[in-house]
């Protein structure tokens, strides 16, 4: 997949840019994590079987494992959700 390069200026012109990229990093953060206990918990079910069944099971795990390769990148998920205005957010209230 080729990279796209995105126009800072345009991004920032409602709000600062500069926090767009790190609401985009930190989004991407999330997105990952999510997909990491996803895997995690679909490839669990396979932790507590026998050997005699090691060939079909590392079959279904692989196909699993290709199934999440295939998603696109966290990265490139969280700017088209910034783009498509998906994402929120705002700052923690001070104290006084």
């Amino acid at each position: 997949m080729p990279i796209k390069t995105l126009d800072l200026e345009e991004m920032g012109r409602e709000g600062n840019k500069y926090e767009k990229i790190v609401v985009l990093s930190k989004r991407a953060r999330q997105i990952a994590a999510q997909e990491k206990l996803e895997l995690d918990e679909k490839l669990k079910y396979f932790e507590g079987f026998e050997d005699e069944d090691e060939f079909t099971f590392n079959e279904e795990q692989e196909r699993i494992s290709k199934a999440f390769e295939q998603l696109p990148h966290a990265t490139q998920r969280s700017v088209s959700e910034l783009l498509d205005d998906k994402i929120t957010y705002n700052y923690p209230k001070k104290e006084l």
